[in-house]
């Protein structure tokens, strides 16, 4: 008779190693002795183009090496993205350099003052929030280190609050179509830049409303082309390093409600589906943790504040505009399963999802090839 699997414990980001918070430090100064964990070709290149496929994790990617030759040929392995493993704030520790404690995007939907703020549209349940908490209040790092980097990213994003927390004073190039993505990237490296990074969102799109099946499949050979195309565009020296935000579990319609005997103990939700911060009622907070272990704790690592702190899941340091946007109790998801909040909705019933610490969710690629 087998024995029954074992739970691996929630994959806590190691912020010293390979890390996507590191991976920006490295390619901008590797130094004599570059980290081992980045591929060799990105730290000899005379130019570097990093190129990030939101929602493309590592094992989804390892599982279809066949629809991927290019991908799949190309130096590199899997690091962690950061916790939690949500765009909002992987994006915002790879282009700030540093943990999700220390920049302070926590999250996708965040606390701010009572306030949950949808990071990514910069809303509020009051409309546009970029009056009302403006994007350097909740940080106001440099991105890049300072170095005002060619981006080549979605058009519509210049002049979005998220963009002006994690890519603030960049110099902007859109495209509207993979096709103008290459194009822009063939043009910034011949022009000499040093370092370009370029960012593309379909594989997220394709996973959150198709799930892993045929269509994720699809895009993944669309990906590839992509990347065989700007490889194909490259000078001699110049480096394409590819990674992403997050990976991706199937969730389908396990969407839990949060258990009636936790919700009167709750003022607030915030986080996402598979990463639900409970803010405690006034004098709760003993019987909130009391409740959601008890109901939640076959589906969830169930943390108190003070626990995800001690465990550095946001990293070493965090600030104390960071805890702030903490709640006090988290639902990280250990099962394919997301946690409701009526409030965080959007135009359809999302099939894949990610912000937790499985596995799946937390390995993404780094890999580096040359045309």
């Amino acid at each position: 008779m087998s024995e029954p699997s074992r739970d691996p414990g929630p994959l806590v980001p190691d912020y010293d190693g390979a890390c996507l918070s590191n991976v920006v430090p490295a390619l901008l100064d590797p130094g004599p002795t570059p980290p081992v964990w980045l591929p060799v070709a990105a730290a000899r290149a005379s130019q570097v183009v990093l190129l990030v496929v939101d929602g493309l994790g590592f094992l989804q990617l390892d599982a279809r090496r066949h629809l991927a030759p290019t991908l799949g040929a190309m130096e590199g392995g899997a690091i962690s993205t950061v916790a939690p493993s949500t765009t909002a704030t992987a994006l915002s520790s790879l282009t700030l350099g540093c943990p999700p404690g220390e920049h302070g995007v926590v999250g996708y939907r965040i606390n701010v003052g009572g306030d949950v703020l949808n990071v990514l549209r910069w809303q509020t349940t009051a409309g546009d929030a970029r009056q009302m908490i403006p994007p350097d209040d909740i940080q106001g790092r440099p991105a890049f280190r300072g170095r005002r980097p060619p981006v080549v990213t979605r058009t519509e994003f210049s002049g979005t609050g998220f963009s002006a927390v994690h890519l603030a004073e960049v110099r902007f190039h859109g495209w509207r179509m993979p096709s103008t993505l290459v194009t822009e990237v063939r043009r910034l490296v011949a022009s000499g830049e040093r370092f370009v990074y370029a960012y593309y969102d379909g594989t997220d799109k394709v996973a959150h409303e198709y799930g892993l099946g045929e269509h994720f499949d699809a895009e993944l050979v669309a990906v590839d082309r992509l990347v065989a195309d700007l490889l194909a565009v490259l000078p001699s020296g110049a480096v394409l390093v590819v990674t992403s935000d997050h990976g991706q579990v199937q969730v389908g319609d396990a969407v839990v409600p949060i258990h009636p005997e936790v919700m009167p103990s709750v003022a607030l939700l915030s986080g996402e589906g598979r990463f639900r911060w409970l803010h405690a009622r006034a004098g709760a907070a003993d019987e909130l943790l009391d409740a959601a272990r008890t109901h939640h704790g076959d589906t969830a690592w169930v943390r108190t504040r003070r626990e995800v702190l001690v465990e550095e899941w946001f990293g070493p340091k965090v600030s104390d505009a960071a805890e702030a946007r903490f709640g006090d109790v988290v639902l990280a998801a250990r099962r394919p399963v997301a946690f409701a909040d009526p409030a965080d909705t959007g135009p359809y019933r999302l099939q894949s999802r990610h912000g937790s610490l499985t596995a799946e969710e937390m390995l993404v690629p780094l890999l580096a090839g040359q045309a």
